[in-house]
């Protein structure tokens, strides 16, 4: 009885230990610092506009403010899809080799207005919010949620994955992504206040 007590022990000291990986203080300040920068710097760029101006257009190709606010909530959604998607399947360090990308490098690739990227069909704006102050408020409402997810999760962030058209990023990333996804366009709003027909 001795002999099978000692090997029961250790599997209930040790049989049921984690191996997850919790974010460090630093990425979780981070993350949550980013999110929240990129949702003041969008709403100091709304804040006044008109109407007018929310739906000029430098041109037939561009997209208004307004339509860039609600490519901005479609991507949001998605994004969030992703990482529940993401976080649905057991983290797995074993594909830790998968993500080529540092987090800063991946920031920087996301804001770089230099390389322009047509969005795929299902990111286009349509009106699927309803008004623009709807769009807005959903937009808003799941940055929210984001922001409080990250201030409080023990979710293993950096052992889970999706996929992206330029390779593997991990759970963390997406939420970054994220981030930097909302400043790309904050830039982008900022061109089109910018131009020279932008209505006064």
């Amino acid at each position: 009885m001795k002999k099978l007590f000692l090997p029961v022990l250790c599997l209930i000291l040790f049989g049921f230990t984690s191996d997850i990986v919790k974010l460090t203080e630093e990425e979780r300040n981070f993350a949550v610092s980013e999110l929240t920068k990129a949702k003041d710097q969008l709403l100091n760029t709304l804040d006044g506009l008109s109407e007018e101006q929310l739906n000029f257009k430098p041109d037939a190709s561009s997209w208004s403010i307004a339509e860039g606010v609600e490519h901005l909530t479609i991507s949001e959604n998605a994004f969030h899809d992703m990482l529940t998607a993401s976080l649905e399947n057991p983290a797995d360090p074993a594909r830790r080799s998968e993500v080529k990308m540092q987090d800063g490098q991946l920031m920087d690739m996301i804001r770089d207005r230099t390389q322009k990227v047509k969005t795929s069909e299902p990111f286009e704006p349509s009106g699927k919010f309803g008004s623009y102050e709807e769009t807005l408020d959903a937009l808003l409402a799941k940055r929210s949620e984001h922001i409080e997810y990250l201030k409080t999760t023990e979710d293993d962030l950096r052992n889970h994955y999706g996929q992206l058209p330029f390779g593997t990023i991990d759970a963390y990333q997406m939420i970054l992504f994220m981030s930097g996804h909302m400043d790309r366009h904050v830039a982008q709003m900022d061109e089109v206040i910018n131009h020279e027909d932008f209505p006064e």
